[in-house]
């Protein structure tokens, strides 16, 4: 497979949602990163339309184009007939008036090559050698029967797509001419490339339109409806069955679009289910107009289709027809190259999934893939990991986060926007002496709290921090941390038991203040004795002094 499609690694978000859209699961992720798997990639360019980081580009052939029209041979490009629903109002007379100021030699429709094909398709009916005959004109269904549908080969009808058939056609006119296909295809970048010098280069519309814009040009509004162009109807779902004769009996005449619905018809073919029949295969849903590279602006396809439907004419392109050498394409089957486990080594993948008995897998498609079964074989191949798994992560994250929230040691409680339990672990229940979670989860935690604290914080929107709280009807302390989360409007309430320590600062104030009564008494006794020793000193001080008065007066009387 060409190398049509990149990856903006920095745009990659790991979202998955390239492989939940791609139908053959052609892509793998490492490093939380996209990579499109070659081998069975088919080109379809959905992981492009839906990529909603535009981490996929289609390669830009512009340069490419830019560097041949310097050369001396003319170059002549190949206009897809979707054109008129890319670009409203413009016929194939504005569109060569453009081209040619970019410096293109002409400007040819492609639909001259699926003129050449459709008879061809009329031809393969009525020499009826084939059963069953699938068109050959999408390059993304060939290489789906190529990579995926290999034992259908012989279905493909081995015949030019338009583009090859009408780029041989040019080159057939004119010898030394370069060709240039221009359409909304991913995968004729690819068929371009692979199938040698028939094409030159292949530009999508959006290139194109970027082109014309640097360089100023605009298109004019010109519908040049002409009788002889029925193949314009070529890019609708059916058209290469509206423009063929269909004069062979016997065959049934199917026309399918949508890479799954071609998928279910190949294996309703593989069954045996299906025969005498021509199935025209588009991978696009709308056929071609609902390419994966329409520009963006100009997707529509009923209001398309009605473009495309009222610019065909009722006629035939005149054409030269090719030799059967210049219109047969051969192609070959492209190998898978990836390995198939083993019953026992899916089962492992499947355990390491948390996927232990069928019930466990719920098939939810979140990974990209239809069944857990099919992921686990993806991991085998290295197309995917366990992480993809949403169930798988959503059962990992809450089981850690069950972990550290039911064995910290501070009580957690968390409310909705109407203040009712949502959550609450053990160590909150162990303080509010709450049996099972249950009793309390969806009721209002006014049945358990006091919720003046959780109103406040919800009005005003200020967290309380570490704020002492006494439950009396616990008989419990807590240092209480209130937080409010606006983006998903949650209260989450935090509680720290502090009873024990309250207890002890109790038991030491208690102490203390008991200490400081005694000293108080002893300071007061001693104070009393003090005073009585004072007392008791005073009166024998004024006894003795009155004594030793009576003394000495004796003393002087002698």
């Amino acid at each position: 497979m060409a190398d049509c499609l990149k990856l903006k690694k920095s745009n990659c978000k790991n979202c998955y949602k390239c492989i939940r859209n791609c139908p053959v699961k052609s892509i793998r992720f490492s490093g939380n990163q996209a990579h499109i798997v070659g081998n069975e990639c088919i080109l379809c360019g959905q992981c492009v339309v839906v990529c909603p980081q535009e981490a996929k580009e289609v390669v830009d052939s512009t340069e490419k184009v830019k560097i041949m029209l310097m050369d001396d041979a003319p170059v002549i490009a190949s206009i897809a007939p979707s054109f008129i629903a890319n670009y409203k109002n413009t016929g194939i007379e504005s569109m060569r008036k453009a081209l040619k100021k970019l410096g293109f030699f002409d400007v040819e429709e492609t639909a001259i090559g699926a003129t050449i094909v459709k008879k061809e398709y009329d031809e393969m009916l009525r020499k009826g050698n084939k059963d069953i005959i699938i068109s050959s004109c999408c390059h993304s269904i060939n290489l789906l029967i190529q990579k995926h549908f290999p034992d259908l080969l012989h279905c493909l009808a081995d015949i030019l797509s338009p583009m090859q058939a009408h780029c041989v056609d040019i080159k057939k006119r004119y010898p030394n001419a370069k060709t240039v296909f221009i359409g909304p295809c991913v995968a004729k970048k690819d068929e371009a490339d692979y199938y040698g010098d028939i094409v030159d280069a292949v530009l999508t519309y959006e290139e194109l339109s970027h082109w014309l814009k640097s360089e100023n040009i605009e298109l004019e509004s010109n519908m040049d409806k002409e009788e002889y162009s029925k193949a314009r109807i070529f890019p609708t779902t059916g058209g290469i069955l509206k423009s063929m004769e269909l004069d062979t009996e016997g065959y049934t005449y199917i026309a399918l679009d949508g890479v799954d619905n071609c998928i279910s018809a190949l294996e309703d073919i593989r069954s045996g289910n299906i025969s005498k029949c021509f199935i025209e295969m588009s991978s696009c849903v709308g056929s071609c107009i609902g390419g994966p590279v329409m520009e963006k602006g100009n997707r529509s396809i009923v209001s398309d289709y009605i473009e495309v439907n009222n610019y065909a004419g009722d006629k035939d392109f005149v054409v030269e027809k090719l030799s059967d050498s210049q219109l047969t394409k051969y192609m070959e089957r492209i190998p898978q190259t990836l390995p198939e486990p083993t019953e026992t080594v899916i089962s492992e993948i499947l355990r390491k999934m948390g996927k232990t008995k069928p019930e466990d897998e719920l098939n939810c498609g979140s990974c990209g893939y239809d069944t857990c079964r099919k992921k686990a074989v993806a991991i085998y191949q290295g197309k995917a990991d366990l992480s993809m798994c949403l169930p798988f992560l959503k059962d990992k994250a809450e089981n850690f986060t069950d972990n550290i929230i039911n064995n910290t040691p501070n009580g957690i409680i968390v409310l909705n926007d109407s203040l009712e339990v949502q959550q609450i672990n053990n160590a909150a229940r162990k303080i509010m002496n709450i049996k099972y979670a249950s009793d309390v989860l969806g009721s209002q935690v006014i049945c358990i709290l006091d919720p003046t604290d959780f109103m406040e914080v919800k009005r005003t929107g200020r967290n309380i921090r570490d704020k002492k709280v006494y439950l009396a009807e616990y008989n419990k302390y807590v240092e209480e941390t209130i937080i409010y989360d606006k983006e998903y409007n949650n209260l989450m309430c935090l509680m720290r038991d502090v009873t024990l320590q309250e207890s002890e600062r109790e038991k030491k104030e208690n102490i203390s203040r008991q200490t400081i009564e005694v000293a108080d008494k002893v300071v007061d006794k001693q104070m009393r004795i003090v005073q009585e020793i004072a007392s008791l000193l005073g009166e024998t001080a004024a006894e003795t002094k009155i004594a030793l008065t009576k003394l000495k007066e004796s003393m002087s009387d002698e």
